[in-house]
């Protein structure tokens, strides 16, 4: 999806589609990358494209089902108070595929799309320490995240094979 593939009529139509825009750009970044070279840490960064979609992909669930619908995921952050969760969630091992994580992906956007579409953007963060900030500031926030690492996945594929997502 590219930024005219999308109504703007509305604000919320503009936020979603800018954000769907972004996550597509992720996801067509490492598509076609075999497992081994997803892992690959090609920079002088230790991120690889398939750590930076492992992340996101947590990070989406965890905006929107955590921090804007409230739910509680056992065992998951913010549960398991203490974990430096930063860096976990970029870490990727032989077990980590890139059909997983694509798919997980996926299935946390989708969930994040029923959750947003069901609220107003006015609605405030079910997160007590962050109920100061509402649907409309995610998905703000969440644009500039996800094409921060989309944008991080296009160095990282370039300098794997010559070719970008973006």
């Amino acid at each position: 999806m590219k930024a005219n593939e999308f109504s703007t009529a509305t604000e919320r139509e503009a936020l979603c589609g800018f954000l769907d825009t972004q996550r597509a750009a992720l996801v067509r970044t490492i598509d076609g990358v075999s497992d081994t070279s997803a892992r690959i840490t090609p920079t002088a960064s230790s991120l690889s494209l398939m750590g930076l979609l492992k992340h996101s992909a947590l990070w989406e669930r965890r905006w929107f089902q955590v921090i804007v619908a409230g739910w509680v995921l056992p065992g998951e952050w913010p549960e398991a108070e203490g974990q430096d969760w930063s860096d976990e969630d970029f870490r990727v091992d032989e077990q980590d595929s890139v059909k997983h994580w694509t798919g997980f992906f996926e299935e946390q956007v989708a969930i994040s799309r029923e959750i947003t579409a069901g609220l107003a953007l006015e609605t405030p963060c079910s997160r007590p320490d962050l109920a100061d900030r509402n649907l409309r500031w995610v998905l703000l926030h969440m644009i500039e995240e996800t094409a921060r690492h989309a944008g991080h996945a296009d160095i990282i594929r370039e300098s794997l094979d010559g070719s970008r997502g973006m």
